[in-house]
Order: C-alpha cells, then structure tokens, then sequence
C-alpha cells in the first residue's frame, strides 16, 4: 500500500513540475504586464502556483486555464488592495516629468480606455497576453467560438472609436 502511495505522490509531484515549468513564464508574464512590478508579478506568480499545489494535494488536477483565472483573481485583490498607491505613483511620476508617450501609442491607449470593459479585456488578452483562443475561453468561460465572435466585435469597435477620433483631430 505504502508503494502505491508513494508512486502516486511521485506522480502527482511530477505533473505539477511539469505544470509549473512550463506555465510559470506565462502566468509571471501576465502578472507582470498587469502590474508593471516585476516583485509583485513574482508574487502573485508564486500565489497561484502555491494554490495550485493545494488544489493538487487535494486530488483537483490543475488546468492553465485555472491558472490564468487564479491569477486573474490574484491581480483583482492587489488592485482593490493597492488604489491608492498607484494613485500616488501617478503623481510621482507626473512630478518627475516623464516623457509623453508618442501620438500614436497615445492615441491607441486612449481608444482602448473609451472601449467598453468586455471589449478591452479580450484584446488585452488576446494581443498584449498573447493567450490562444482556448485560453481566453477558459479564462472568461466561454466557447472558442465566442471568443472569436467577441475578438471580432472588439476589433470593430476599436477600430470605430479610433477612426472617429483621429477624424475629430
């Protein structure tokens, strides 16, 4: 019995190696694009990998798709946790004279703040996260197939709200 236990432990130690190895990169990368910190990217990176072992310690078999949702989650509570910090990095920033970004990142960064929030999370997903239609589909549960339906509206309405703006300049 004892054996049994052990190559079952060995074989879920094994699983998540695998799983951590190759998921951490990303899960760290779309921390880090988040949160611009790379310590906090590590963080939360480190959280979710944390939960993950428990859930597997618990029987659950992890998928990437909970990883990105768990770092999703992770990322809301540093966000509500840290308002009013990154408030005070705004002004720190704006006191120590940055350079403005070009007109046309301006531009594009306005466009993406005028979309609405399902809009703009699905081509941040998509473009800036690299993630595969699969992936944002478990992320948002949904098809693939409406994850395409919805990148294709997004793309629309991007390129609608950025036209009517550089028409109005």
């Amino acid at each position: 019995m004892e054996n049994q236990q052990t190559a079952s432990e060995r074989s879920r130690s094994a699983r998540f190696t695998r799983l951590y190895t190759r998921e951490y990169p990303r899960v760290h990368a779309f921390a880090r694009r988040r949160t611009g910190d790379p310590g906090v990217a590590e963080d939360i990176a480190a959280e979710v990998f944390r939960i993950a072992w428990e859930r597997e310690l618990g029987g659950v078999e992890t998928t990437p798709g909970w990883l990105f949702v768990t770092a999703r989650n992770l990322l809301g509570n540093h966000y509500r946790s840290s308002a009013r910090l990154a408030e005070l990095h705004g002004r720190i920033g704006e006191e120590l004279g940055r350079s403005p970004a070009s007109a046309e990142t301006s531009a594009v960064l306005e466009t993406l703040d005028r979309l609405p929030e399902r809009h703009r999370e699905i081509l941040l997903l998509s473009y800036w996260d690299g993630l595969a239609a699969a992936e944002i589909g478990g992320l948002l549960d949904c098809r693939t197939s409406a994850v395409w339906v919805r990148l294709h509206r997004a793309r629309k309405a991007f390129r609608e709200i950025h036209t009517s703006s550089r028409e109005s300049v």
